[in-house]
């Protein structure tokens, strides 16, 4: 297994899970305490995501919303298509999927995160996206049949894999031919070293995780998708001192792209 796509041989991977999902309850619960990452509505208009989307879905959800990127405009998301979302948090990014798809379309989330799906099913029921679904699971091991969606997306997430090939090729798996990959994430221009990739706090807070972009699009491509388009984010900004000295020292950035299964 390829150290470029895998956990490093130093790093705890049941640390790392347990970390994240403590971050990310702490997300769900309380939107408004302090992280290493922007959260809320002013990041997510400044990231391109319409204010008459925004004004269509859970206020809830937005608080909690901690994407890198906005790729609605590469999914091109259309009325009756199935939608996956990994990584589906509080469930903004669902709720905006369910607006682009309608309600002859429908969107699953997909986390690991107990607080986070409760949030988000709690937000859906009351205000009745009967198109929304959750699941609770892993975005490397969906419980959904080959061929089952029209597209995936993700906002944030995949760098917190361990191993990002698995991620890419279980996407892969569940596009139907065709479909589309609509994803923003954070990489990297340079390698990032050992004591950075070795250490659970780090990847959690969406640093030490960070594949570096040629490596992330070789694993996009070794999972049979093709690339159409890939572009910064720089509107994504980087509040923790050592996400900071990451981006300055390695590159380390958001982007957002979109991939097809051939």
């Amino acid at each position: 297994m390829s150290t470029a796509t895998a956990a490093k041989p130093g790093l705890d991977t049941a640390d790392l899970e347990q970390k994240v999902k403590d971050m990310y309850r702490d997300v769900a619960l309380n939107p408004a305490g302090e992280f290493h990452f922007e959260m809320g509505r002013a990041l997510a208009e400044r990231l391109g995501y319409p204010a008459c989307d925004l004004d269509r879905i859970p206020a809830a959800a937005i608080d909690s919303f901690a994407g890198v990127g906005y790729y609605f405009h590469l999914a091109k998301l259309q009325a009756g298509e199935t939608v996956i979302d990994l990584g589906s948090g509080s469930g903004m990014d669902a709720f905006v999927a369910a607006l682009h798809v309608g309600t002859t379309g429908s969107v699953l989330g997909v986390d690991m995160t107990g607080e986070q799906l409760d949030k988000a099913e709690r937000l859906r029921a009351a205000a009745g996206f009967d198109n929304v679904s959750y699941l609770k699971g892993y975005i490397e091991s969906v419980r959904r049949d080959d061929a089952s969606f029209d597209a995936v997306i993700s906002n944030g997430v995949i760098n917190l894999a361990p191993d990002k090939q698995r991620v890419f090729s279980e996407a892969a798996r569940l596009l139907r031919r065709g479909g589309r990959l609509a994803i923003a994430d954070i990489v990297t221009e340079a390698q990032l070293p050992d004591g950075v990739t070795e250490k659970a706090a780090l990847w959690a807070a969406c640093i030490g995780g960070a594949m570096q972009v040629d490596q992330y699009l070789e694993a996009i491509k070794g999972a049979g998708l093709r690339l159409e388009s890939i572009h910064d984010n720089p509107q994504y900004r980087f509040i923790s001192d050592n996400a900071k000295g990451a981006a300055r020292k390695y590159g380390v950035k958001s982007v957002s792209l979109l991939a097809v299964k051939a």
